[in-house]
């Protein structure tokens, strides 16, 4: 129990810090700059933020009341996809030091109350339930992922750390979950991932010895997997049949498979 503690807190320190990145990038924008449009079609600089501030709203309910979590997913029905957007938009009219103080006492409230489940609790999600470990993880990769359409929108580096292996991880972890909401067959053989790390080491998942393989920087393979860029920008290989088309339909996040981005050049 005390190494899952111990794991816990590593990893809402790692929210924390990924968080503060990205607000640091905002705290210094003017107002106008929160209406420039990102990458994502249709969402401004304050979509991603009322987004982030809506997603950790969502699982600080999923922590506190699991049961008013469920309703209101059954209660969305097929248009959850559309309510997520809706709440997009909504968000995003708010002014900007608003919406950023809301995001800050979201993330805070949130990250308190993960801290404090019960070990072996599991939270309801719109993919499988989650521990406080895993909750943690994804909202890290989420920060991370829509902090690159910020960035990336306002012309500025991405945030390149550590912290990236977690959502290599993630990424890693659900490549069942990609082919499958492909409708296609899992492959049964066993990948090697070999990721450069931002201090030029590397970090492997799977057997030395697997014959299908990907490799490539850590930066590129988890934009590829929160799918916020397209493989041929990206200095990825893949060495077997089966790895090549992972790399295609990598999908890091819940929910059905996304369109991805263009490539460079190309029309969205």
């Amino acid at each position: 129990m005390a190494d899952r503690s111990a794991l816990l807190a590593g990893l809402l320190a790692d929210l924390e810090a990924e968080s503060a990145a990205l607000d640091a990038v905002l705290a210094r924008l003017e107002d106008s700059e929160w209406r420039r449009p990102t990458p994502a079609a249709g969402w401004t600089v304050a979509h991603q933020i009322a987004h982030l501030a809506w997603t950790d709203g969502q699982a600080l309910l999923a922590a506190t009341d699991p049961e008013g979590f469920r309703r209101a997913v059954t209660d969305a029905g097929p248009r959850l996809g559309a309510h997520v957007d809706d709440a997009a938009e909504a968000g995003a009219t708010r002014p900007p030091a608003d919406l950023l103080d809301r995001w800050r006492a979201g993330r805070r409230a949130l990250a308190d109350r993960l801290a404090a489940l019960p070990d072996g609790t599991k939270l309801p999600w719109f993919g499988p339930p989650m521990s406080a470990a895993s909750m943690t993880t994804a909202r890290l990769m989420e920060t991370w992922a829509h902090g690159l359409d910020v960035t990336d929108a306002l012309g500025q580096p991405p945030s390149v750390s550590d912290r990236l292996r977690h959502i290599a991880h993630i990424g890693v972890r659900t490549r069942d979950f990609a082919f499958a909401q492909h409708g296609l067959p899992v492959p049964e053989e066993p990948f090697r991932v070999e990721l450069t790390a931002p201090d030029g080491g590397t970090w492997s998942w799977g057997p030395e010895d697997a014959a299908q393989r990907i490799a490539g920087p850590v930066v590129d393979f988890c934009s590829r997997v929160t799918q916020r860029r397209h493989r041929a920008d990206l200095a990825l290989s893949a060495t077997g049949d089966d790895a090549d088309r992972w790399l295609d339909i990598a999908q890091a996040f819940a929910g059905p498979p996304g369109a991805g981005r263009a490539a460079s050049g190309t029309a969205a």
